[in-house]
């Protein structure tokens, strides 16, 4: 295959952005050659891009791929605006239902709703269903409200009562009221909510389409507790693989309780990072260190500024984090670890600083690290864990983050630039269905730090907006490197693999404020168009 008449953007690179270029494509749908555009090229093996330009496709190294696949089939409250429209979406998605039947409902933000003045509770989901078990996500996948009949199982969980105070709500009688948070989310999605193999490949299937329209060939994704195993998660990717509908790369995380689960995983699984299928392979351990900033428990090293009663809280003890992160690297297992507060971000530090966490080689992860500070800064520079930022959340928290932080805190928030000016390793990802799943947004995103009416007018915090080149490779090359296959993915060049997208300008050639209007004209995998606009 030969693609003519084509441009080449590719981060660091020096190919002028007028110039024409020729690319060839072996028959193991690798690079083979690059060289100038020939003006005679035809035939059935030759494809003309017009002038368009190629440029290395995405990896999203960070999101949920299965829950945003689930919220193609599943019910979706991402629009709902009130109480009255919720009950009546659930009636009418859940006509009819079997006797053990959960109604489950993703995406919910009941704190717009209109015709409330409260949060639901349990005793509100009662006006729905009394006889059916009810389970709510909140839109960012951090909080849940569930019913009573949900309760009366959690009463009978040992190890949901371990689960810290700070992410169950009480009332005033002191029972819990229905609202869980966080960790206690978790527990209920991998205990109650097991799909089947067949649901998985459903949503996946469904997903699919997205992910390529957006230019995205790699994910690295967590999804084992919308699935309720590991076995199952990998059955439904390998399986639709060998069925030929898989046309992406797939990093699966395990997502990670206690140290029993990497036990149990190791005992019951002999395949390692990195290791795997052709197109799936065994990603992270997933460890959550804290919460959420909207909901106060994400740990930080001093009080929340609008609630000084709390500075959230660790999941671990660091004697617990250090012997988690111990036995992972002792058997070539890397870690990703959730931090959003800067206490979190160093008890991450702490256990990726200890000599048998191999950091420099396995490339152990710390997930958002949203707030930070110059010591840590200065430790992540010596110690160089990757840090997986997802630049779409500054749209809608940039004017929220002082109000939790303080002005003080606030130029160690969302330090992409700092990071990276100290080499510090930075992907760029969504967090999808939370964030934006177009990489063409967190891009926009990191380069002007603001919202989409392009506020704060100058960026919020500017000192820390990336150029073009920086985001454009913390989504394609920095990922890449990340899951140890720089060697073969991630660039425009001869010998590697040959996935890449075709933009319809130049991101050189659009005002910075409008790059988030970019067009992925067609995205190719493998050498082999997955996408095209116009079909």
């Amino acid at each position: 295959m030969i693609i003519n008449n084509v441009r080449i953007y590719q981060p660091g690179s020096t190919h002028p952005k007028e110039e024409l270029y020729q690319v060839s494509i072996n028959e193991k749908g690798e690079f083979a050659s690059i060289g100038p555009a020939a003006s005679n090229q035809g035939g059935a093996d030759s494809y003309d891009a017009d002038g368009r330009v190629m440029a290395p496709s995405f990896t999203d190294s960070h999101l949920h791929f299965l829950r945003y696949g689930l919220m193609k089939k599943e019910l979706d409250l991402r629009h709902v605006t009130s109480w009255e429209e919720m009950k009546r979406e659930v009636r009418e998605f859940y006509p009819e239902m079997e006797e053990e039947d959960w109604i489950v409902g993703r995406g919910l933000d009941d704190s717009q709703f209109t015709d409330i003045d409260h949060l639901l509770k349990k005793d509100d989901l009662d006006e729905i269903h009394l006889d059916k078990k009810m389970f709510f996500l909140h839109q960012d996948g951090h909080e849940c409200v569930v019913n009573q009949k949900v309760i009366d199982l959690l009463e009978e969980e040992k190890d949901f009562k371990k689960i810290p105070d700070l992410f169950k709500e009480t009332g005033e009688d002191g029972s819990w009221n229905g609202r869980f948070k966080d960790t206690a989310v978790h527990y209920l999605k991998r205990h109650f909510r097991g799909r089947s193999v067949a649901d998985a490949k459903e949503a996946i299937k469904m997903g699919i389409p997205h992910l390529l329209r957006h230019g995205i060939t790699a994910i690295h994704t967590e999804d084992l507790n919308f699935i309720g195993s590991y076995e199952k998660l990998w059955s439904a990717y390998t399986e639709l693989e060998k069925e030929g509908e898989l046309p992406i790369t797939s990093l699966l995380h395990h997502y990670l309780f206690n140290i029993d689960d990497i036990h149990q995983y190791l005992k019951n699984h002999s395949l390692r990072t990195g290791e795997g299928t052709d197109r799936v392979k065994v990603g992270a351990f997933k460890i959550f260190l804290d919460g959420t900033q909207r909901l106060h428990t994400s740990a930080l090293r001093m009080a929340y500024r609008d609630k000084p009663e709390t500075s959230g809280k660790l999941v671990y003890s660091q004697e617990e984090l250090n012997e988690m992160v111990k036995l992972a690297s002792q058997n070539n297992m890397q870690v990703a670890m959730h931090a959003i507060g800067d206490r979190a971000v160093e008890q991450a530090i702490i256990a990726l600083e200890q000599d048998e966490a191999r950091t420099d080689e396995l490339c152990h992860r710390i997930i958002h690290a949203q707030v930070l500070g110059e010591d840590l800064i200065q430790r992540l520079k010596n110690l160089k864990p990757y840090i997986e930022t997802q630049p779409s959340f500054l749209m809608n928290e940039w004017d929220e983050t002082a109000k939790w932080v303080g002005d003080d805190m606030t130029p160690y928030c969302d330090a992409f630039a700092s990071m990276i000016n100290n080499h510090i390793p930075t992907t760029l990802s969504s967090d999808a269905p939370i964030g934006e799943l177009d990489p063409l947004e967190g891009i926009f995103a990191a380069v002007n730090r603001t919202d989409k009416d392009h506020q704060p007018e100058n960026g919020w915090m500017p000192q820390e907006k990336l150029t073009i080149d920086q985001a454009f490779d913390g989504y394609s090359f920095v990922p890449v490197k990340m899951e140890l296959s720089e060697e073969k993915r991630g660039k425009i060049e001869p010998g590697f693999q040959a996935d890449f997208i075709l933009l319809d300008h130049h991101p050189y050639e659009v005002p910075e404020k409008e790059l988030r209007n970019l067009q992925v004209c067609e995205t190719w995998m493998e050498g082999q168009r997955v996408f095209d606009k116009d079909s």
